[in-house]
């Protein structure tokens, strides 16, 4: 069951992403529909009907006038919705754990998710999947202007740091042809060992005043990689004081996989001399001393997809845990949402979790997805009350998992958008459960969109209706990356060779929170 689950887990990855994020082209409908506000896009009730016309654009690939006249949400309602986040941000940042919140979803908390999914989905489009590239596993993306060239120039954060990992103790490589590149100084692979895992981001000011507090905002990966593939079907559990996070309760235990590639640093890598774990800490401590000092409130908001998901859990534990989030004066609140996350820990890491350490999650889930059932299969809160896992676990039985949170429970059946597929890995996409999000009411209460274009579902997945004319994984490198040169060769272009490293403050704020990481 864990492998069958496993085999989805990177499916939200695009083979070869672009820097593109949103489409212009709009949906124009056959009927008229009954209209409805929406954010950006323009998408009718599918209560109107469940025919849909295909994508169509005009000659400047913009869509149609009808398309973006029709159900467009006015500035007034997208204004109120910006005044309400500014007042309820500790509400929607889950301080009364998301209750009445759900049933029926609140407009306002809709839109929070949609816009930290997006921040996950931004790691899987800056990765650089190019095999054949030095750059393989890096960042495409400078930090100085991720967000745009990621496709999200109006996301109002700026990326501080860029996050790496390494299960160094695997001593595998993470890619096929490693060896193909030679020892020439333009050729030579940028890491042997390390990848782009993440990255630390911190709100505008201009963003700040809309969401109502000063967020830092940490966004992890999902599954690409061979030694991540690794860490994924390691199932057993290990003590969470003996992977090296803080833990005065000798009981909590984790899946090792997932704590290993969170952990493991490599002294021979200048990108992975720290560990994923030691770089999040550092940037998170810099960054609430930094703007406590101010006097300003801040947050810390963790936020992942599948692997993605189980290194945020162990993120927001350890934030909490070590006090990262807190300053002389101050503690920032820590709140994960979390998109289609496997089983992290057993019984005694989520009371930990949530009630020790005060950690709000919120995970979203497709009820069809097999990927949030593992690990755990026999073992977990699903299938036995709390009393006989603390009893099969307390007897040494490994395999004893229970979810952290708040689960947000969608069903891609619900959408009209959607065809019925046996591609398991289109139940795990991130776009898709975005989808989901933007049509999701309630439970058994229909699919309503608010307006974010369904052609994204096919980014990196065949699962859009085939009358709606998107083709599957379009998300796609213009001449996947070969440009032309002046001889009228065909090459891969070189790259910005700046791929950030360590920031130097990084050991002293490590040591700020008692944790001696020496990098050498």
């Amino acid at each position: 069951m864990m492998a069958a689950a496993a085999s989805v887990i990177s499916s939200s990855c695009p083979s070869l992403p672009i820097s593109h994020r949103r489409l212009e082209p709009q949906i124009p409908f056959q009927q008229q529909p009954r209209r409805r506000p929406s954010s950006r896009h323009v998408i009718a009730s599918v209560a109107t009907t469940d025919r849909w016309a295909p994508l169509v654009t005009d000659d400047t690939g913009r869509g149609s006038q009808h398309a973006e006249t029709s159900g467009r949400r006015s500035d007034d309602d997208d204004g109120q919705r910006h005044k309400q986040l500014a007042a309820r941000w500790r509400e929607i940042h889950g301080a009364g754990n998301w209750e009445g919140l759900l049933e029926p979803i609140d407009d306002v908390l809709r839109a929070e998710l949609i816009r930290y999914g997006e921040l996950a989905q931004a790691t899987y489009d800056s990765f650089d999947y190019d095999r054949f590239s030095p750059y393989c596993g890096s960042c495409k993306f400078p930090t100085r202007t991720f967000f745009t060239d990621a496709g999200l120039d109006g996301a109002g954060y700026e990326v501080t740091r860029f996050l790496y990992a390494t299960c160094n103790g695997l001593k595998l490589p993470n890619f096929a042809n490693r060896r193909n590149h030679n020892s020439a100084a333009g050729n030579k692979l940028w890491s042997e060992s390390g990848t782009f895992i993440g990255y630390v981001a911190v709100s505008t000011d201009e963003e700040t005043a809309r969401i109502g507090r000063r967020d830092i905002a940490v966004a992890w990966r999902g599954t690409i990689t061979r030694l991540e593939w690794v860490a994924d079907l390691t199932a057993n559990q290990r003590r969470l004081s003996d992977m090296g996070i803080p833990c005065p309760d000798p009981r909590v235990k984790v899946e090792s996989g997932f704590a290993e590639l969170y952990t493991g640093k490599d002294a021979g890598c200048q990108f992975c001399r720290y560990s994923a774990r030691e770089q999040a800490l550092a940037e998170v401590r810099k960054l609430v001393e930094l703007y406590h000092s101010k006097g300003e409130e801040v947050s810390v908001t963790v936020t992942g997809h599948s692997l993605g998901s189980a290194l945020a859990m162990l993120n927001a534990f350890d934030i909490a845990e070590t006090g990262a989030n807190a300053s002389a004066s101050k503690k920032a609140p820590v709140c994960v949402f979390s998109f289609a996350g496997p089983r992290v820990g057993n019984l005694d890491f989520k009371i930990r979790f949530e009630t020790e350490l005060g950690v709000r999650a919120l995970r979203v889930v497709n009820v069809h997805d097999t990927v949030p059932k593992v690990p755990g299969v026999v073992f977990n809160e699903a299938a036995f009350p709390e009393a006989v896992l603390r009893a099969v676990d307390g007897l040494g039985v490994g395999g004893v998992y229970a979810h952290l949170g708040v689960p947000l429970a969608l069903d891609h059946e619900a959408s009209p958008f959607l065809k019925k597929t046996m591609d398991i890995s289109c139940y795990h996409n991130l776009e898709a459960h975005l989808h989901l999000l933007d049509g999701f009411r309630g439970a058994g209460e229909g699919f309503e969109p608010r307006g974010r274009d369904p052609a994204l579902v096919n980014k990196s997945a065949d699962f859009l209706r085939d009358d709606h004319m998107v083709p599957p994984v379009w998300y796609q490198a213009e001449n996947k990356g070969m440009v032309r040169t002046e001889d009228g060769r065909w090459v891969l272009p070189p790259r910005h060779r700046d791929i950030d490293q360590h920031p130097e403050d990084t050991e002293h704020h490590l040591k700020q929170l008692g944790l001696n990481a020496a990098s050498t």
